[in-house]
């Protein structure tokens, strides 16, 4: 499995050959050395529809945020009312 890594440029320019200039994905991939799975990756950021994809992963990314700080607030709220009961009979 290869970690290489390549410019912006030479992602945006073999997105563009697909997209703009009608090769497929598998031509374009095997002629640049590249996986296809790598260049659907690219499409999708760098595509013409890369805005839309981009605001889907934001708001992804932001439901994650969320579930995790629920989470986190849900644990403490389940402390806090074992403290308090503990308190309560302590007291009482």
């Amino acid at each position: 499995m290869s970690s290489k890594r390549y410019p912006e440029e030479f992602k945006r320019e073999a997105v563009r050959q697909v997209t703009d200039r009608g090769h497929s994905v598998a031509q374009v991939a095997d002629r640049l050395g590249v996986t296809t799975h790598s260049l659907y990756a690219w499409i999708k950021k760098y595509g013409p529809r890369s805005d839309e994809y981009q605001v889907k992963a934001d708001d992804q990314a932001e439901i994650r945020r969320l579930q995790k700080e629920l989470k986190r607030v849900t644990e403490e709220r389940d402390i806090l009312k074992k403290a308090a009961a503990y308190f309560a009979k302590e007291s009482g």
